[in-house]
């Protein structure tokens, strides 16, 4: 599974939508409709995942950001 994959299936989950829905260029707020508590928990989840610590105002507004911020991390492992 993909980083992609796993992140994607964590959003999904997180706020009950289809897989469809959540692609790279998704953006949480105005496609997802995720407000700032939603967005917290779906980084906690994210970083229990990949055992990574993220920073909320590193301007995550897209799945791809996201998936950038963990792969950078996890590349500095």
């Amino acid at each position: 599974m993909t980083t992609f994959e796993k992140i994607q299936e964590i959003i999904v989950d997180q706020l009950d939508k289809e897989t469809e829905e959540v692609q790279l260029k998704t953006n949480f707020r105005e496609e997802l409709e995720a407000d700032s508590l939603d967005l917290f928990q779906i980084i906690n989840d994210i970083e229990d995942e990949f055992d990574i610590k993220i920073e909320f105002d590193e301007g995550l507004n897209t799945v791809q950001d996201i998936v950038n911020t963990v792969n950078t991390q996890l590349e500095a492992k």
